[in-house]
């Protein structure tokens, strides 16, 4: 059995990392259950194993006494001298007790006990190992499924990625190998469980400590972040040096950095956000791209009401509620997004406007531009278009009718003098009658003759649309 033995003990240590001291100290504790089989209820039983020869002897302690009444307790005076020169009464002598078979006897029964030691062992090196290690990041292959949990090889060791760490976007294969975040490591009854995520906000932060080194050095701090696992995270960030620009930093040259994070991340979007102490101006870091209108800031209840105009509600809100969401879980206040209501534009509003045109023309006055108006004539144009007796018909301004005619026509004319010149048009006409092309010695030089053309036609149609 010794040299089976050392070389089992020999196999642990090189597999699973567990010192042949504690081995040893395991095996022994595993075989006083084997030798009190064999030796009887001895006192303080303990079993030895030499380290170098695998031998196997089992120790009891004595009381020494003149009369012997049990000797699974006592050892008679005289045989303790002959083992002891210098023992007393009521002292304590460990002799051996070893069965001549005991090796045997041994192997036999103490192979179940022995297991389970080795097992308790490994699981308190593996605490040991790994319960200062929580909030670090830790690489390691994809070994199995339990259900929904992803069983993680970590080499001598092996995690646990539960299903509600994992991000819902992500799909495992056995033996790929993924980064993962050590959540916690709980000695539970079954021993210790190591704990991993991939959807912890943390994760990402520690990916930015790893990447970004003025994180690591202090120069810069992240105040916060929240995160909608594969979807999307918000990441606030401090300079304690105002030569250093926190969100440059952390994208990088090119944009090296975050670009890294968001591969590892399975293209997870990220938003860097300058951290500012007054809420609204970190709240407006937030929420860009929108532009906010307006704040209602509720200092004791940690709440603020962003006012918008209505063509930015629907981009500070994000895409089911997503931006207000994550900014509100970043920023630690409750934050409700409204648009500013314009005034819905009325019938008396268009009334009014249409009054006012009209009464733009030189005679008419308000009452009698109101008086037009309510008679069907709601613009210049249509009063262009009417009579002298369409006018005459109506009460408010029958007296005036004639002049407020001549007046209407008088700004038809002189919107029709504003028109300017077309020179081409002009020529056109003069030679409306003529074939014959213009010579050269009269025609403009190259290109003039196209810029002039179009120039001309422009403000002909500008002057007529007028």
């Amino acid at each position: 059995m010794n040299a089976d033995f050392l070389a089992l003990v020999s196999y642990w240590e090189r597999e699973k990392g567990i010192s042949k001291d504690i081995l040893f100290r395991a095996v022994e504790e595993a075989l006083v259950a084997a030798a009190r089989k064999a030796v009887g209820p001895a006192r303080d039983l303990r079993c030895s194993i030499d380290r170098k020869t695998g031998d196997i002897k089992a120790f009891a302690k004595l009381i020494v006494v003149d009369n012997v009444v049990s000797r699974h307790d006592h050892i008679a005076f005289e045989d303790a001298k002959r083992i002891s020169s210098d023992i007393q009464l009521g002292d304590e002598l460990e002799i051996e007790v070893t069965p001549s078979d005991f090796g045997r006897i041994a192997s036999q029964n103490a192979r179940q006990s022995f297991i389970q030691q080795i097992r308790k062992a490994e699981k308190e090196m593996i605490y040991e190992e790994f319960k200062d290690r929580a909030g670090e990041i830790i690489s390691g292959a994809v070994r199995g499924f339990e259900g929904s949990d992803v069983r993680i090889d970590l080499g001598k060791y092996e995690a646990i990625l539960p299903n509600r760490e994992r991000v819902r976007s992500e799909e495992y294969q056995t033996g790929d190998r993924i980064r993962c975040f050590v959540k916690k490591v709980e000695n539970t009854s079954h021993g210790p469980e190591i704990v991993l995520s991939r959807a912890d906000p943390q994760f990402v932060v520690k990916l930015f400590k790893l990447e970004v080194s003025e994180i690591n050095d202090g120069t810069i701090e992240i105040k916060g972040i929240s995160r909608e696992p594969g979807v999307r995270t918000k990441l606030a960030v401090y300079s304690t040096d105002e030569r250093v620009d926190p969100v440059g930093a952390c994208v990088g040259l090119r944009g090296q950095r975050v670009k890294n994070i968001v591969r590892e991340l399975n293209n997870e979007k990220v938003d860097i956000i300058k951290w500012d102490p007054e809420i609204t101006v970190y709240i407006q870091n937030a929420l860009a791209p929108a532009k906010l209108k307006d704040f209602q800031v509720d200092d004791h209840r940690r709440y603020v009401k962003v006012i918008v105009d209505e063509d930015q509600l629907s981009l500070a809100i994000g895409k089911r509620g997503q931006n207000a969401r994550l900014t509100s879980k970043l920023t630690g206040w409750h934050i409700d997004v409204e648009a500013l209501k314009s005034k819905p534009v009325t019938f008396e509003d268009k009334l009014q406007e249409a009054v006012e045109s009209v009464a733009s023309i030189t005679g008419v006055s308000p009452d009698q531009a109101d008086a037009l108006v309510h008679a069907g004539f709601s613009s210049i144009e249509t009063l262009q278009q009417a009579e002298v007796s369409d006018l005459a018909d109506i009460p408010e301004v029958a007296e005036s009718a004639e002049r407020i005619f001549k007046a209407i026509h008088a700004e038809d004319a002189e919107q029709s003098n504003e028109k300017p010149h077309n020179p081409l048009k002009a020529m056109l006409e003069q030679d409306d009658d003529d074939t014959t092309a213009p010579s050269a010695d009269t025609a403009p030089p190259a290109g003039e003759d196209a810029d002039a053309a179009g120039t001309g036609s422009e403000a002909e149609n500008k002057g007529e649309s007028t």
